[in-house]
């Protein structure tokens, strides 16, 4: 690690816009980077399974998006958006970012459908809002009136029909979080048996995906900045499978940052299976990835941690390398776009 590893702007890299992909397509390509040789290779994402080892163990995370965008309106009539960063209330308060444009205060009040309003009660250091309802069932009342949350640079964040389908992960189970693990969105039914028949594993962990996955950095110097503690657990089972197959020396593969997140948490700290338990694990150049051989991954926004993160295990310079090839190979980038395969 150098000091530019540290500075935010070290992470920055110009990618065209026509690159953002806004939905996503059949045959999405995988980037392939072996570390130790140095190789790159470029291949369809359905033959993934032709560049892991046998037995390997792919490990997911099997939390499922909820629809955590609501619209509503000020008491002066204005617009207002939430979005929740969980359903589960806190002495009855929920968390929640508010997009408005004034400013808000304690007391602010407003209006959504079917007569249910909030009030702020707590306003955070972070940004973040504590409100009260006065509906006792918010989450049916989410999926009645809220939209799923697709981030801002896919059509403005405006998500339809299509996106209930194609911004969910297949194996999704365990609802809780606010942004769809996204390398996961590449493994259908039938890429899940491929990988089944050719000898290849599976274990699931959740992660409840929040601020900690993707609020931006703002701070120059990326140590200021201030990761946000999310949930996740493993049941007794998976834990089992994954504790297994480390120990017969089978390659590991973390589906997803978020997965990754959840297995250096528990090897920097013992868990019990089937308990709740919170991260807030910052990885970047100079720290040390232990849990994994390989990362299955989609291509990161600018100055992200996600970005960090890969770069923690290949290097800053590599991974702004690959990433320059991949813009020149026309490969599609954030949530909906094309995958890479990273083998230690």
């Amino acid at each position: 690690m150098n000091s530019d590893d540290l500075l935010l702007s070290s992470y920055f890299y110009d990618l065209p816009k026509e690159l953002i992909a806004q939905r996503p397509r059949d045959q999405s390509r995988l980037m392939i980077y072996k570390m130790q040789s140095n190789e790159v290779f470029h291949d369809y994402f359905s033959n993934i399974h032709l560049y892991l080892p046998s037995s390997s163990l792919l490990i997911f995370n099997q939390s499922k998006v909820f629809p955590s965008r609501l619209l509503g309106s000020k008491e002066s009539g204005g617009k207002a958006e939430f979005l929740f960063l969980s359903t589960n209330a806190c002495d009855g308060l929920f968390p929640v970012m508010i997009k408005t444009r004034s400013r808000k205060k304690i007391g602010d009040k407003f209006y959504f459908d079917d007569g249910v309003f909030a009030i702020i009660e707590k306003i955070n250091e972070d940004a973040t809002f504590c409100v009260r309802f006065n509906c006792v069932q918010i989450r049916e009342f989410l999926h009645r009136y809220a939209k799923l949350p697709i981030p801002p640079y896919i059509r403005n964040g405006e998500s339809d029909q299509e996106d209930k389908v194609h911004y969910q992960t297949t194996y999704a189970k365990d609802e809780g979080s606010v942004a769809a693990p996204t390398a996961g969105l590449h493994f259908k039914e039938d890429l899940l048996k491929k990988l089944e028949d050719f000898n290849i594993d599976k274990a699931f962990v959740t992660l409840h995906v929040g601020l900690g996955t993707f609020k931006p950095v703002t701070t120059n110097q990326i140590l200021d900045h201030k990761m946000h503690y999310e949930n996740f657990y493993l049941d007794a089972p998976n834990f089992q499978k994954i504790d297994s197959a480390r120990k017969r020396g089978a390659s590991l593969f973390a589906v997803g940052t978020t997965s990754l997140r959840v297995l250096e948490s528990i090897h920097q700290k013992e868990i019990t299976p089937d308990q709740l338990y919170s991260t807030n694990i910052f990885l970047y150049p100079g720290k040390e990835i232990h849990s994994i051989d390989g990362l299955i991954t989609n291509f990161h926004l600018p100055e992200s941690t996600l970005l960090m993160l890969v770069s923690s295990l290949i290097g800053r310079q590599k991974a702004l390398e690959l990433y320059s090839l991949a813009i020149k190979e026309r490969y599609r980038f954030f949530s909906y776009g094309d995958g890479m395969l990273i083998i230690r």
